[in-house]
This record gives structure tokens, sequence and C-alpha cells, in this order.
């Protein structure tokens, strides 16, 4: 099936398999490896991309002929002109990474809930991010670095 999406503010125009997972197709044909595969079960959040601006979505429960006609930001995406986006800066200042497997997924994730809810508390964080897993930080730093990072997103 022939799709065509932006990823990145890039077209890409493909013809894909329909059982093609979204994961893969932007992995695989668009070559951004910054959109991890950790569980094929859609339980550990580290394939989160953001589709048309503000819905966080875990591409591998997702094919990519769902996303056709979309707007798909990746990890990739964030960073502009060499400058690290609010995020990617809080999670540094504040030692929200370790591993960084799960860290693409979270700031994706926290990204979505930053378009939603400029301000959010603690608790709204958490649950914001109750989908995505991390097995070494302890999740501490990582509420922190989007509380660094809250209002700073344009809507």
């Amino acid at each position: 099936m022939k799709i065509q999406v932006k990823v990145n503010g890039v077209a890409y125009d493909r013809d894909v398999e329909p059982r093609t997972l979204l994961v893969y197709f932007l992995r695989e044909e668009c070559g951004l490896t910054g959109t991890h595969v950790g569980c094929d079960t859609s339980s550990c959040g580290c394939c989160v991309v953001v589709m048309d601006g503000d819905r966080a979505v875990k591409s591998c429960a997702m094919f990519a002929v769902q996303a056709d006609g979309q707007e798909i930001l990746t990890v990739e995406g964030l960073a502009e002109g060499g400058k690290l986006h609010a995020l990617q800066q809080g999670f540094w200042d504040q030692h929200g990474l370790q591993c960084g497997y799960c860290t693409p997924g979270m700031l994706l994730t926290s990204y979505a809930l930053l378009k939603h809810h400029a301000f959010p508390s603690e608790a709204d964080i958490r649950e914001g991010l109750a989908g995505n897993l991390c097995r070494c930080t302890g999740y501490n730093n990582i509420v922190k670095a989007v509380q660094q990072a809250a209002g700073t997103l344009d809507k």
C-alpha cells in the first residue's frame, strides 16, 4: 500500500506492506532509529512518537498505513539547529536518564503531555508517564526534568 507521511518535517512517500508496524517503518524506511522497540506488546512505551503535534502514540501498536496523511515527530525531530529541546535539556540537567533506552519514549510522551497541560503537577506528570517503563531511574529525576521544561512549549 502506498502511504504519505511527514516525519520531522520531511515528506515520505512509500509503498509498505499492510502489516508493517509504524515503528519498523520509522526505523527501516526512514532511518530514524531513535524510536526504540522495547517489548513488542505496547507495554513499555519505548516506541512512543507524537502524531499531529500533540498525540502520543505507541508506534509498535500501530500499522504504518494507519499513519497515512499524518505528521509524525520522533526524538530526532526535537532538537533544532543543534540546540537541545527544553525537554532534552531538562533530562540532561536533572539526570533523567541512565541507560537511555526508554528516553525517546519518555521525551515524546512528555512533549505530548506538555502540549495539553503546560504546567502539570507532579501527579499529572506521573499519570501522564504511566504507560512508559524505566528500569534504571526510579522516575523521580524524569519528573523533575518534565517540571523544568513545563511552560516552555509553544501550543
